[in-house]
């Protein structure tokens, strides 16, 4: 799926408290009696300087991020310690499974653990694939390849779902997008400071690495290296940079077969549609520019080179699969290089995500049974609610937009669909054939699973039940063509949820994550969707242009913004989630102002209850990142950094100027003109 609008990067799993106290209940389970970290804070700074290191401070100055982490924080400790959870029911069932289902997953973990059994085999899984490629006699039947690959569980040179076309969400469609390169996306290729300049070093040697690992001799291989390299920039120009792809009219071109065939006659589409098993005379083209340059080097470049690519991509695909120095050389470009990561993660822990990330819905209802009570979700459906109607009541009082188009957004507010916990229909891995000695294999039986699923879909209407993300997954997203708002029940836990918590607490935390999640239905992106999920214009002219005002100002505050040495925020990249955030904490706090709490002025640890809303807010958010990291989500990811998803909205709030005596003078502090408020 494509525009799902998730909570955090996919990366970051969920940071946690430091500190918090708990004791036994009557029924033995454990119960948690303080909910924010005050040794965390730094109170020496004022938080009218610096809110986030108020909040955070001494937590971030004393905090070490784990050697096989690339950041540290409330997602990822919430993450750990639902991998643990995951890992004793693997165990569990991997020793005395009861069923199929738990077979399934249990086999599985237990085959991608056996790491002896793993390096025995050395890259002799992928061998019969590198033969099929250097078969290859020509650029037709290069493309043929890659075309049948997709049924065999591999992918080359095309990008695709099977998923709702954008103007009729009720249908099925094929997308075709960008693809064909290595690094995360088109400006590693051509930005020329010293760190991507190091960053195209990097891969060029770890290119290099893979071919001499499969035999080819050193120079060779970094000649074959050096040469991929090069094609792929030539691939990088026609690519859409990471603000283009934010914008759902420019990606959304429609094609009858014929037309397309006819525009670009060296593909043979609908042959190419007979190999992937798509039987349809229209496609979507999100970025067609891609596939005319596609067309363009499979002539133009050596066919040598072409097969080469295809080689590493089949090699580098596959490395976790693989024996210890294709595991190695993976990770030290992708883990250290990218993200700055020490050392691998233990291999439970990955085992345990790829469990999860292969076989969602079996470990899922393992999990859900476990650790996922029905009152859990009874309290999120009430939260919702009330934040539901509070943003009614926020879009009736707007005084810049007009009735007509105020009816309409009522309309896709009252029309989302509230996802809490977990699917209500879990997916059939039936197809799907696990050994507990092959696990290159098991990763090819559910890849051909998945393909076979997606396309299977096409011809039939869409399903909006399907869920997009696992049940233990530390995150939430906004779908804007279901115009639904996802909670997994991994992220329903402290430091976001608790039932024993007090009303600041929650509304802090959950309640702006909700707020957040709503608010994307209606962020430069969301607000192109009308209630049903379809990309249609339903504003007015004039309040276009007003949103539009009101969010260059968004733009402006966030491009202020920056990380190592001047490294700026994209305030157009990162303008839907700081929108999301800005929105999202604005209504959580008019909701928690219903609550009786709310409405009181009695104190708690020291602090009055607008206090502790906006603590809990800020804490949330408590994540320090290597600096790896930072660079690259600067270039690649649409969130910004957790210091300015605190700053950012909460400078925009006269609330939370009351709470803490923020004045004029205060950096953070903002001229009432200039202080951002859309939804």
């Amino acid at each position: 799926m494509k525009l799902i609008k998730s909570l955090s990067m996919a990366a970051l799993p969920a940071l946690m408290f430091a500190a918090c106290s708990q004791n036994k209940s009557s029924s033995g389970e454990n119960k948690r009696t303080v909910f924010f970290d005050k040794a965390g804070m730094d109170t020496t700074v004022s938080p009218g300087e610096n809110f986030f290191q108020y909040a955070n401070g001494a937590w971030y100055k004393n905090t070490e991020i784990p050697a096989s982490e690339s950041g540290w924080g409330s997602f990822y400790v919430l993450y750990d310690e639902n991998l643990k959870d995951l890992k004793k029911i693997l165990e569990e069932v991997s020793k005395d499974s009861k069923g199929a289902n738990e077979q399934k997953v249990g086999d599985f973990y237990v085959s991608g653990m056996d790491t002896a059994a793993i390096d025995k085999r050395g890259y002799e899984p992928v061998k019969p694939l590198l033969a099929r490629i250097d078969a290859v006699k020509s650029p037709k039947e290069l493309v043929n390849f890659a075309a049948g690959s997709f049924k065999e569980g591999e992918s080359f040179l095309f990008s695709f779902f099977v998923g709702p076309d954008d103007r009729i969400s009720t249908k099925n469609a094929v997308n075709f997008q960008q693809s064909g390169l290595g690094l995360p996306n088109r400006d590693y290729y051509f930005n020329t400071d010293p760190e991507n300049q190091k960053i195209r070093r990097e891969y060029v040697k770890y290119i290099a690495k893979l071919f001499t690992l499969t035999g080819t001799d050193s120079v060779v291989a970094k000649k074959n290296a050096e040469a991929i390299l090069k094609l792929e920039t030539e691939i990088a120009k026609s690519h859409f940079t990471p603000v283009e792809l934010r914008d759902p009219v420019k990606n959304y071109n429609k094609f009858a077969v014929a037309e397309f065939q006819k525009q670009n006659p060296d593909f043979d589409m609908k042959d190419l549609l007979s190999r992937l098993s798509l039987k349809t005379d229209t496609i979507l083209v999100g970025q067609p520019g891609y596939y005319k340059a596609l067309a363009g080097l499979l002539k133009s470049q050596p066919l040598d080179l072409w097969k080469n690519k295809l080689k590493f991509e089949a090699i580098s695909s596959s490395a976790s699969a693989l024996s210890t120095p294709f595991r190695k050389a993976r990770f030290d470009f992708y883990g250290k290089v990218l993200n700055g990561q020490q050392k691998e993660q233990d291999r439970w822990k990955q085992m345990v995500s790829k469990t999860d990330q292969g076989l969602g819905d079996l470990l899922g209802q393992l999990y859900v049974e476990r650790n996922f009570p029905a009152d859990a979700k009874e309290r999120m459906l009430k939260l919702v609610d009330n934040l539901q109607k509070v943003y009614q009541s926020r879009i009736e009082k707007l005084d810049w937009m007009s009735p007509e188009t105020k009816k309409k957004a009522l309309e896709k507010l009252n029309a989302f669909t509230k996802k809490i916990g977990y699917t209500d229909k879990w997916k059939s891995y039936d197809d799907v054939e696990i050994s507990r000695s092959k696990y290159y294999e098991n990763l090819q039986s559910i890849a051909k699973h998945d393909y076979k699923e997606m396309t299977s879909k096409l011809g039939k209407p869409v399903d909006k039940t399907e869920w997009f993300m696992t049940p233990p997954t530390v995150n939430a997203y906004y779908n804007p063509a279901f115009n639904e708002i996802v909670f997994p029940a991994g992220i329903l836990r402290f430091p976001f949820f608790d039932n024993n918590a007090d009303d600041a607490i929650n509304y802090g935390a959950i309640g702006a994550v909700i707020g957040h999640e709503m608010t994307h239905g209606f962020d430069d992106q969301g607000r192109q969707y009308d209630k049903d999920g379809n990309l249609k214009d339903w504003w007015t002219k004039q309040d276009a242009e007003k949103f539009t005002k009101k969010a260059d100002g968004v733009v402006k505050q966030y491009n202020n913004y920056t990380v190592l040495n001047n490294l700026h925020v994209n305030g157009q990249l990162t303008l839907g989630e700081n929108l999301a955030d800005i929105g999202g904490t604005a209504i959580a706090y008019e909701a928690f102002k219903l609550t009786d709490q709310g409405k009181s002025d009695g104190k708690i640890d020291g602090f009055t209850p607008d206090q502790r809303f906006f603590l809990a807010y800020a804490q949330v958010w408590r994540i320090k990142s290597r600096d790896e990291l930072l660079r690259t989500r600067i270039s690649t990811d649409p969130h910004s950094p957790e210091m300015f998803r605190v700053n950012g909205p909460l400078s925009n709030m006269p609330q939370f100027y009351k709470a803490f005596n923020v004045k004029p003078g205060d950096k953070m502090y903002r001229a009432e003109n200039e202080r951002v408020k859309v939804w």
